[in-house]
This record gives structure tokens, C-alpha cells and sequence, in this order.
């Protein structure tokens, strides 16, 4: 193989156990394979791949990935997505809130800053890291039809797993006024827009790590699955099959009064 593209076309299936030929038209990215179970469960689908590196599963146009974690196998994913040029990736993300946000918000986020390093590896340092804003429109629309409210700012994304305890890291964040801190956002951005594949992302609070009695605990997490993550789910994959039915580009968009 001497090709991006004879590479990806070979590792993707590799990778997930699924063919080429058998994925939607339309991504859902997440770190969780209980998201990727309870997708199976609504569409009563199989799950490819329990024996690979990340797991699929796929119905109505719409197939979700659990990739695993951290900005290195979000950019693997989103290379691979060039396989089948997909009309849009939506990540489904957890996240550390960083300002007024709960345990259980959304945060929908209109930036990333690069804070990771993979990205660097595919744009220079001053390319921002955008979704699309297509996308992130119709996320929101999904969002209201739910009856639920998202705040709207920037996500940090670092590959430091472990921070919680650095109190000149912390202050950084502050300074920097992000609303969150995550390990991909920024990353699906810039290999998204690198491979010229329509991207955004929908992030969940799951904890707030800048206050001792607000990091990221085995309980804590359990509570958020069972409380947040079903209708975090739903509203990724109402959004993309609204997109799947109108048949709209998410790539450019025509402001028109």
C-alpha cells in the first residue's frame, strides 16, 4: 500500500470489524461503548468489532463508533472516515466543565483550542479548530425539541489525562476562559477539516474538575450514565436523521433573509 487512500480503505474495517460498504452515510463518534450498545438496543442491531479496537453499530443511514479516548485515536478515526467520506461526523463527547455548567448540561461548543498537539500534525498552529456550522444548527434545533437548554463556547482539548491536582493548570484554564475541558473536540475538528469531512460535536458535563469535591469519581460517572447519557444519544441521532432526510449539504450554508 502506497496511498492514504489504499490505507485507510484496508485499516478502517480493520480496525472496526465492519466493511467499508456497510457504514451510513451519516457518523456518530463517542468514547463509550455503552453508547454504541444502547444505539444496537433502539435499532435492534448487532454490534461489529467486540473483538477490534473500536466497535460500530448501524441503522437508518447512521453508524456510531467508539473510537476509545484521547486526541491520537481521534485523529486514527477521522483519517479512517476518509475511507467512506462521510456527510457528517458528530461527536458525542463527555467533558469537565470548566465555568457555571452542572453535572448534566450540554455544552454545544462554536470553537476548540488546540492544546493537544495531534492536531498540529495536520494544520498549523493558527487554523482554528471550527465545526461545522451546519451541523451544530441542527444539533441545536434537536436540542430544543427536547426541551432542554445547551450553553455555547469554547472547549480546551489536551492529551493530559490527569490535571486535577495542578493548581497552575487549573488557574490556565480560568485564565484562558474556556467552558471546557476535553481530550478530542479540538482534534475531530482539525482532522475533520484536514480530510474535508463535516464535523461537530455535542458534549455532555460529566464533572467539575476545577473543585476537589467535583472530579470525575466511579460513582459519579455511573450517575451520569444512567441519568444523561440516553437523551445525549437521542439528540445525536435525531440530529444527524434530520439531516439524512432533508438531504441538505452540511458542508456550506447560505445565509439568506
Amino acid at each position: 500500500m502506497t496511498t492514504k487512500e489504499q490505507i485507510v480503505e484496508n485499516w478502517l474495517p480493520r480496525y472496526t470489524g465492519t466493511a467499508v460498504e456497510d457504514f451510513g452515510n451519516y457518523i456518530l463518534l463517542t468514547n463509550f461503548v455503552n453508547y454504541v450498545d444502547m444505539f444496537a438496543e433502539k435499532f435492534k442491531v448487532k454490534v461489529k468489532g467486540r473483538d477490534r479496537a473500536m466497535q460500530t453499530a448501524t441503522a437508518n443511514d447512521i453508524t456510531i463508533i467508539n473510537f476509545g479516548m484521547g486526541s491520537p485515536m481521534a485523529a486514527t478515526v477521522m483519517d479512517l472516515l476518509s475511507a467512506i467520506s462521510p456527510k457528517a461526523v458528530l461527536f458525542l463527547g463527555k467533558c469537565g466543565g470548566l465555568k457555571k455548567t452542572q453535572v448534566g448540561d450540554l455544552i454545544l461548543p462554536i470553537a476548540a483550542i488546540r492544546g493537544e498537539g495531534t492536531s498540529d500534525d495536520y494544520m498549523p498552529a493558527e487554523i482554528p479548530a471550527l465545526p461545522s456550522f451546519r451541523l451544530q444548527s441542527t444539533v441545536s434545533a434537536s436540542i430544543a425539541k427536547h426541551k432542554l437548554d445547551y450553553w455555547t463556547g469554547t472547549v480546551y482539548t489536551t492529551n493530559r489525562r490527569i490535571w486535577e491536582h495542578d493548581a497552575a493548570f487549573k488557574q490556565y484554564l480560568q485564565d484562558i476562559r474556556a467552558m471546557a475541558i476535553d481530550m478530542e473536540t479540538a482534534t475531530i475538528f482539525i482532522v475533520g477539516f484536514a480530510n474535508s469531512i463535516p464535523h461537530g460535536a455535542l458534549l455532555l458535563v460529566s464533572d467539575n474538575p476545577l473543585v476537589p469535591e467535583g472530579v470525575k469519581t466511579e460513582e459519579s460517572d455511573r450517575k451520569v450514565t444512567a441519568n444523561y447519557v440516553q437523551a445525549h444519544l437521542d439528540i445525536g441521532i435525531e440530529a444527524l436523521s434530520e439531516l439524512a432526510c432533508s438531504g441538505e449539504s452540511v458542508k456550506h450554508l447560505r445565509f439568506e433573509n
